[in-house]
Parts: structure tokens; sequence; C-alpha cells
């Protein structure tokens, strides 16, 4: 994993767990339905952020190399893989 993209993963982890741990205790409390829906899509937020990231990153990274392999199966193999992490991600 390369910078910038390791480092922002990490902060949107460290910030999904803190509000995973807010959400559980806005469940304790038992806040307002709305307020802990909010929540929840924020977390939901920084995880397809950090997911973004981690895809911005394999093409960066392993797709320069796989997409420049001389072997025509490495290319098709990893263009099978890019389009499988995408329907993934915009679900």
């Amino acid at each position: 994993m390369i910078e910038p993209y390791s480092a922002k993963i990490k902060i949107n982890l460290k910030k999904v767990k803190g509000q995973l741990n807010l959400i559980d205790k806005m469940i304790e409390d038992n806040r307002y339905c709305i307020d802990i829906a909010q929540q929840i899509n924020a977390a939901i937020g920084l995880l397809k952020q950090a997911n973004n990231a981690i895809f911005e990153n394999h093409l960066l990274t392993c797709g320069t190399h796989k997409l420049n392999s001389n072997k025509k199966e490495e290319r098709v193999s990893f263009s099978k893989e890019l389009i499988k992490a995408f329907n993934l991600t915009n679900k």
C-alpha cells in the first residue's frame, strides 16, 4: 500500500471504529432512531471512501504491473478482476 492511500484508509477506519462505538452507545441509551441511522450512514460513507482508496491504490500498484504485462492472460485476468470489484463497489 502506498501513500497517501495507506494513511487515508487508516484514518477512515479509526473514525469508523469511533462511530461504531457511538452507535452502540446510542442504541444502549435508546436514542432517536433517525439519529442512529445518520451515524450508520456516516460510517458507511467512510467505509466507501476507504474502499475507493484501496481500489485506487490497487490500480496504481498492482494494476500498472499487470496491465503492462506481456502475458495476455494476466491482463485479461486483471481486467475481469476490475470489473468484478467495480460491480461490488457500486451496489
